[in-house]
């Protein structure tokens, strides 16, 4: 996917969200081993990645996902971490989705020339549950983010983040079931009492997916495959967009990339009943799209 930037591969299983993890499962179809965590040798430098024209591949105002295979701030990963932050420094143009379950070791890990946060930062925790909620969300509202959101996902007990959210700092929330071998249920009426919380707030809230197994009513659903478990939360009609997230953006230069000139996301026919659509990054054109409840 264009969106999505891995300057490293595998981690180790922190929380109960680690359990089915799914890029452990998706490491064993290929014989591989998750808990093995490497340095990614063409992708690392991705943002700096140009076209024949010289043009950046990555345009100004799009938003990259990063390590969505690992940590950010794993442990392991301390030797790599300030080249990667050289690079998202470098793409000052670009916003980075950080998503992390280490909060903790997160102020430690910051550049020297952090200050109050780089504004092309968008760090966001896990919060899979209550418990793993009220761990990680001080943290991550005391810590020098100038943009902050949660996810809930996998999404496998029932959370209140009210008093969080109102606190002013959280932009965005975003929930989902889990897929893949062992997933566990997603009830609807803790994704209803949960984007509640943030349409009282005005917090942008999505529901990207319902996961493989679903409980609505008191009935469990099963769901296979996720593009139908992300058809299935669009039509829910949950996801809604609340006050809206302004990233200041510069170039090489410093100079602020003004609005007509940032990246325009293209949505394909398909995406127009995908759950993930509100904080999508738009589809990359690449022709690969298979029938309709395929995997993504």
């Amino acid at each position: 996917m264009h969106d999505i930037w891995n300057p490293w591969h595998g981690c180790t299983k922190v929380s109960e969200g680690c359990q089915n993890c799914y890029m452990y499962f998706l490491d064993r179809l290929r014989d591989q081993d998750g808990s093995k965590i490497y340095r990614t040798k063409a992708g690392f430098r991705y943002p700096l990645s140009k076209d024949r024209n010289g043009n950046y591949k990555i345009k100004s105002g799009e938003t990259v996902r990063v390590c969505m295979t690992s940590d950010f701030f794993l442990e392991e990963a301390d030797e790599w971490r300030s080249e990667a932050w050289d690079i998202m420094k470098i793409r000052s143009d670009v916003v980075f989705f950080l998503l992390t379950k280490r909060p903790e070791r997160v102020e430690r890990c910051l550049p020297k020339d952090w200050g109050e946060g780089w504004d092309n930062i968008f760090f966001n925790v896990t919060a899979e549950n209550q418990r793993r909620a009220d761990e990680r969300i001080p943290i991550l509202l005391d810590l020098p983010f100038r943009h902050k959101g949660v996810m809930c996902a996998p999404f496998i007990g029932q959370v209140s983040i009210r008093k969080y959210l109102e606190t002013g700092q959280i932009e965005q929330v975003l929930c989902d079931g889990e897929n893949y071998d062992g997933a566990r249920p997603c009830d609807f009426e803790w994704v209803k009492l949960l984007r509640q919380e943030c349409l009282d707030n005005n917090v942008t809230f999505v529901f990207c997916g319902t996961g493989r197994r679903f409980i609505k009513d008191g009935r469990l659903y099963r769901i296979e495959g996720s593009g139908l478990s992300s058809i299935q939360a669009y039509k829910s009609g949950m996801s809604f967009r609340g006050k809206p997230m302004s990233f200041d953006l510069y170039d090489s230069l410093g100079y602020p990339i003004r609005d007509e000139d940032r990246y325009v996301p293209y949505f394909g026919e398909r995406c127009n009943t995908c759950g993930m659509r509100l904080s999508c990054n738009g589809c990359s054109r690449c022709g690969k799209c298979g029938e309709v409840g395929a995997d993504r």
